[in-house]
Order: structure tokens, then sequence, then C-alpha cells
């Protein structure tokens, strides 16, 4: 199921195979790694400076910028404005992007399946054992649900897409909020663990019965079976880039204090309510000048050329007035002994 994932991932650390001088380094997230991927590929071929990212969870990414063994982390749970600081560490968005419960249960279809946010709350407490639970039975009249046990499949590392999942239950049932609550790493109830985004989804393909989450690129490329999710409005839209962006409609990013925004259970008939971005971590003062500037060049290149790239695999590039914002901030944010490492034109 995982494997046009893997490859996807792979040509990440491929574009950097190089070693030259000039390549960067970076690790997190699982969530942006198709696109990033995508990205590093049309990048290495116009400029032949590769791009070695490991997508290690974001978790991870966060540890490595500040053990400062990358160039730049990556994360999709945004630091507080506090933690940002404290470490001296500067956020922005890149691309946005949603979190879908995948199945594998024979016989169901990709969106036959509805589900409520307090629903899967109470799957993931353990509470709900069955596909044929009442519960789930209520949504769904018509549907002909197995009469399967059910196991929950969630990520075993640090996660950015576990926080918004997390997040989203907690916003949706008292019960979790109480037991479990949001983090990036949480004490599970009940389930099997797998690491990152394509873990989980392997983990889902070989389980009948299972449910996991994943960023929604993940789903779309191994043709997964998904359950929608109703929204803030009562409606259950299909998982796709419009869903997203509609969900993200009412950012406003000028008003974030250190770029922290969530994007969960927006308003809006046609919004995906596990939505959210995903950012990458810089140090505010760069000891490499150099590489500080080949990020930021990177991601600049990514604002103005990798938008198609990203739509193809359902995330939403961020407003064009969001990105010259983000450009701004670089030039009065990242700097060494007191200069801006890079101006952007």
């Amino acid at each position: 199921m995982f494997k046009m994932i893997a490859a996807a991932v792979g040509a990440v650390v491929l574009a950097g195979g190089a070693a030259q001088a000039a390549d960067l380094s970076g690790a997190g997230a699982t969530f942006p790694a198709p696109v990033y991927a995508k990205w590093a590929e049309a990048y290495k071929a116009q400029t032949g400076v590769g791009l070695n990212y490991q997508a290690i969870g974001s978790g991870g990414g966060i540890k490595q910028i500040k053990a400062k063994t990358v160039d730049f982390g990556a994360s999709d749970k945004p630091l507080k404005p506090e933690d940002l600081s404290a470490a001296g560490l500067y956020q922005f968005p890149t691309v946005m992007g949603g979190v879908v419960p995948v199945m594998n249960l024979p016989g169901i279809k990709p969106g036959q399946v509805h589900l409520t946010g307090s629903v899967l709350a109470s799957i993931y407490l353990g509470d709900i054992k069955k596909w044929t639970d009442p519960a789930i039975a209520q949504l769904n009249p018509g549907v002909k649900l197995p009469n399967l046990p059910i196991t929950v499949v969630h990520r075993s590392d640090g996660s950015g897409t576990s926080f918004l999942f997390t997040s989203y239950l907690s916003m949706k049932s008292a019960a979790w909020a109480g037991k479990v609550g949001a983090s990036d790493a949480v004490e599970w109830p009940a389930g099997i663990g797998g690491k990152g985004n394509d873990g989980v989804a392997a983990f889902v393909k070989q389980t009948i019965g299972s449910i996991g989450y994943v960023e929604y690129a993940y789903a779309k490329q191994n043709h997964a079976t998904y359950a929608l999710v109703q929204n803030k409005a009562g409606q259950y839209p299909a998982p796709e880039s419009d869903a997203f962006a509609a969900a993200a409609a009412g950012a406003n990013w000028a008003k974030a204090p250190g770029n922290y925004l969530l994007l969960l259970d927006q308003p809006g008939a046609k919004s995906w309510p596990i939505t959210g971005a995903t950012f990458i971590l810089l140090y505010k003062e760069q000891t490499n000048a150099a590489a500080g500037e080949g990020v930021l060049k990177f991601f600049d290149w990514a604002y103005k050329s990798g938008d198609a790239m990203a739509l193809q695999l359902d995330y939403v590039p961020l407003p064009e007035s969001v990105k010259d914002l983000i450009r701004k901030q670089w030039t009065a944010n990242i700097k060494a002994g007191g200069k801006p490492v890079y101006v952007s034109r």
C-alpha cells in the first residue's frame, strides 16, 4: 500500500544524494513529504541543488533543528510564540492539507462511511469496539457495515498529524479531552502504532477491520478507503483540495503571532474539519548564512513554482498575499551578523 509513498519520500533523499556543498538538509513531518519530494526533484533539475529530507515525524524534526543537526526542521504542530522565542526559532507555513480516517473494510467504498468527531473519539478511546456498533450504524443508514472488531491504528512517533487529529478529537469530545488530550505524542488508550503516515497506512492495509488517520495525499495515492467526517455545518464534504481550501478561507495569518494558527473545525458547508498547515522551523540567527539562504531560496522557489505540484497531491497552496507576508518576515527575522540572509526578488 505504501510503496508509492516510500518512493516519493525516497525521491527527497535521492535529490540530495550528490552531496554537493550547496545541498540542503531537513527533517521532520511526514505529512508534507510527498510534496517536498516533488519540489525537491524539480528544484534539483533546475538548480543542481539537492535536498536531503528525512521524513521522521514532526517531533523528530523539532528535536533535530533544536540540536542544529539539519538546516531546517519541519512540523505540522506549530510551536507557540513563547516556545519559538525560548528556542530562538522562527516558523512559517508552506502548504495546507487535510487529515483523513482510512479503513480496511471489505465491501466498503471510499467515502461510503460517515463518522462524527465524537464517534471517532469513542473509537479511539476503545469504547466503540465493533463496526456494527449502534453509534456508527445510526450515522450510516443503508450501509452494510461488516460485523468486524475495530482495530485502532495510531502513530508511534512524535507526530504533527497526531497533534492535528488529537486536537480535533479534544474539540469534539469532552471525554477525549479529559482522558487523553491533544499533543504530538499521547498515551493512546487503544490500538497499535505505526511510524509515519506511511507506517499507519501500511498497518491499515494489512489489518482487516482497522481504522487509522493519514494525510490525504497518502490516502489518495494508495486508493485507500476513507471515511467522511461531519463538519461544523453538519455536512460531510469529500476530502479534497477544495474542502481544505474552504477550511482555510478564514485564516488570518497577519494576526497570528509566530504564525501559530490551527484550521480545525472551521465554519462553512464545504470545509473539511481536520485541516492544517505544515511549517518550517529555522533559527532566527543563522550561524551558516549560506545554508539559511539556501533554505529560503528553495521555499521561495516553491512558493513561486510549486503550486501546481502541490495541487496534484491535493495540498492547498498559500494565498499570494500570505506568501508576500512570509517573504517580508524572512527579511526581518532570519539574519546572520545582523543582516538578512535572503531577500526575495
